[in-house]
């Protein structure tokens, strides 16, 4: 039998207060068990339209002020949370039978940590953000291999190449987080925390 913890769910739910040590807990098991992109996560938004959208977003960073990811400030996605800051990641890790729904606001990290991850990316990846009007119709694939000729001639000192003002990241500030394991016969197991004046609240919730 499956140990249990106080609230009567899986022991892999522990007993924590604050959701991001469990997150914490998870992500790690996810990179030890997924066979790749531990930290790939659907990202949901709203167009100003109020058309929904979601697409994979790979999660960089997070803490206590929130979960970072980096793209394109003119791309569609940043075009909606722009608008609309509302927006929701879910994590779906097969090999474990878990997922976490984040609900909340995204703003725009500040220049100086996305200089810092900038240089740490590849100079391939550098020379991928300038080259990329990511979001927008692309004719042929021929002039994007000719716009990354460009910024690779442009730049071609590999070690001083500075981060395109229109490519950034968004921290999500969670106001929800929802922690579900699988069950058979479709019981699965889920714990809900809300945040409520600077306090999280956790409640179970029926599969």
């Amino acid at each position: 039998m499956n140990e249990k913890n106080s609230l009567g769910l899986n022991l892999c739910f522990k007993d924590k207060n604050n959701p991001l040590e469990l997150f914490k807990e998870w992500f790690e098991a996810a990179k030890k068990s997924e066979i790749n992109d531990a930290n790939a996560a659907a990202l949901g938004t709203v167009d100003k339209n109020s058309h929904p959208s979601v697409r994979v977003v790979l999660l960089k960073d997070f803490d206590n002020d929130g979960f970072v990811f980096y793209t394109n400030l003119k791309s569609e996605k940043s075009e909606s949370i722009k608008n609309n800051p509302n927006v929701s990641l879910c994590f779906h890790w097969k090999s474990l039978l878990r997922q976490i729904r984040i609900s909340g606001i995204a703003s725009q990290i500040s220049d100086n940590k996305a200089d810092k991850y900038f240089r740490s990316r590849s100079y391939a990846s550098k020379i991928g953000a300038w080259a990329s009007d990511q979001s927008s119709i692309l004719k042929n694939r021929q002039d994007l291999h000719n716009l990354i000729k460009k910024f690779e001639n442009k730049f071609s000192d590999q070690n001083n190449i500075s981060r395109p003002k229109y490519w950034s990241g968004w921290v999500l500030k969670p106001k929800e987080i929802e922690f579900w394991l699988a069950g058979e016969n479709r019981i699965h197991e889920r714990l809900k925390y809300f945040k409520r004046d600077n306090n999280w609240e956790k409640f179970l919730l029926y599969p």
